[in-house]
């Protein structure tokens, strides 16, 4: 059966590309004094100028020359970065997380712009593109004990109240700026991985948009699939056609299914799976 299981592809590369990143801006600095916070860290006035490119390249720059920062981010994006990928498939899991830093980027230029104490200096990091990752992480698996480290103690804490605590610190830290943190941008990827969970993933219309845009792209028209009193779009053959196809169709398809949910939540499925789910559960409710 396809996409049952996705693997973490894009998780690793990313932590490559953000050492690497991270590498050669320590080279560059030390060895040609090149100032790569003035042209690719995100500032205000660098936006006014019409370096627009800002949004993105200042998530792939961190202060340097300590590596604290870069590794930290590093660690996050792997403990956090590998399981949401794999329930929401490599494409999809990149995307949130560059438009995790992006809207992050402009919550901390609307902070520097309408809030006192917010000085318009360069902001670098990837945090605000794991703050989203962590955040649709939590809100995926709630329940879920994650180990946590406060001075070089580990203390286990359930996925929501990490949540809770980030997504606070990050609004203290955006009305009340204590430190040199972006808390601002924090705040912007955890809120968008949270609206994007519960607007977008518990309620398909983020499942609903990929399929429209794949299928205006594909050669063959949607067909209109019933299920439950409730209309699917797909291309190819017809799920309720496949669940009559035999008596095998339960013990292959259907079941590998509910073992999946079973061990990844039901928010895991892909497009294809929910649609045999619901076309073998009308089936079934029809005998």
């Amino acid at each position: 059966m396809r996409d049952i299981y996705n693997p973490a592809r894009y998780t690793p590369i990313l932590i490559g590309v953000l050492i690497g990143a991270f590498v050669i801006q320590s080279i560059f600095f030390f060895y040609t004094g090149f100032n790569s916070y003035r042209f690719f860290g995100l500032t205000v006035s660098g936006l006014h100028q019409g370096r627009i490119w800002q949004l993105l390249t200042f998530q792939f720059m961190h202060s340097c020359p300590w590596p604290w920062h870069v590794l930290l981010n590093c660690l996050a994006l792997y403990f956090f970065g590998r399981s949401v990928e794999e329930t929401l498939g490599s494409r999809r899991f990149l995307t949130l997380y560059l438009l995790s830093g992006i809207v992050g980027g402009l919550m901390q230029v609307i902070s520097v712009l309408l809030l006192p104490g917010h000085p318009d200096i360069p902001v670098v990091g990837a945090s605000a593109g794991v703050c989203g990752i962590l955040a649709i992480f939590c809100s995926l698996y709630p329940m879920r004990e994650v180990t946590t480290w406060i001075y070089f103690f580990p203390v286990n804490i359930r996925a929501k109240y990490l949540l809770w605590f980030v997504g606070g610190l990050s609004l203290f830290g955006t009305v009340v700026p204590f430190d040199n943190v972006a808390h601002s941008a924090h705040l912007g990827g955890v809120l968008l991985g949270m609206s994007y969970v519960r607007w977008f993933h518990e309620s398909d219309r983020w499942v609903g948009l990929w399929s429209r845009l794949r299928n205006s792209r594909g050669s063959q028209g949607p067909a209109k699939v019933r299920a439950s009193g409730r209309s699917f779009l797909r291309r190819g053959q017809n799920v309720s056609s496949e669940v009559t196809a035999g008596p095998d169709f339960i013990s292959k398809e259907v079941d590998p299914i509910l073992d999946k949910i079973s061990a990844h939540g039901i928010q895991s499925l892909t497009e294809r799976e929910r649609r045999i789910l619901e076309a073998a559960r009308a089936k079934m409710s029809k005998r």
